[in-house]
């Protein structure tokens, strides 16, 4: 059971993502916040937090590297600056509220395994903002599947190569850029426009 807090200052968004998201088999939704502040005041144990970045108090992006959890970040809002200091801080999933509950549902999964899941306008907006390629097609292709949440199973299916193929890609990916996760990895690729 993935155990999951909604952080939402909108009183109609946040009981109706609660609302919806608890029908959903594996998930647990055990808290509900109208601020960072009361999250972070709360102190409890989440394996992930959906968290607005526009709140009172304390913002959603101020609040991402004092968050003990995979964080799910779902907004309305999308500047650059925001998302990339939301992904330099650590938030492992970025989406619109635009996003589907099917998607939700799936980039909370994708978070919780340690994963990174981008809502595909974000993906596209973060490869804009910079960068110069210093991968490998085939380094850059299992890059972009990383970022879009596929597990190794299943880049290696989309790929039709050994799941030990893919690791060894990604062991290559994190030398050359620095990172000692799938997520950092895709945020740093993301700054310099690899995927």
């Amino acid at each position: 059971m993935i155990r999951v807090a909604v952080v939402d200052d909108h009183p109609v968004v946040r009981e109706g993502l609660v609302a919806a998201l608890s029908r959903r088999e594996g998930l647990e939704i055990v808290a509900s916040f109208g601020s960072a502040d009361e999250l972070l005041a709360a102190r409890a144990n989440y394996d992930v937090v959906l968290l607005d970045l526009e709140l009172p108090g304390t913002s959603g992006v101020d609040a991402i590297g004092r968050i003990d959890a995979a964080v799910l970040v779902l907004t309305a809002y999308a500047n650059d600056e925001q998302i990339e200091r939301a992904l330099r801080d650590g938030a492992r999933g970025y989406l619109l509220k635009g996003a589907s509950l099917d998607d939700i549902d799936r980039a909370i999964r994708t978070v919780a395994m340690g994963e990174t899941w981008l809502d595909p306008r974000i993906a596209s907006r973060v490869v804009a903002m910079r960068g110069a390629p210093r991968l490998s097609s085939r380094e850059r292709e299992v890059l972009r599947l990383v970022a879009s949440g596929q597990s190794n199973k299943e880049i290696a299916t989309t790929l039709h190569l050994a799941e030990r193929t893919v690791k060894f890609h990604l062991t290559s990916i994190f030398n050359k850029l620095g990172a000692d996760n799938r997520a950092r990895a895709v945020a740093i690729a993301a700054e310099r426009g690899l995927v």
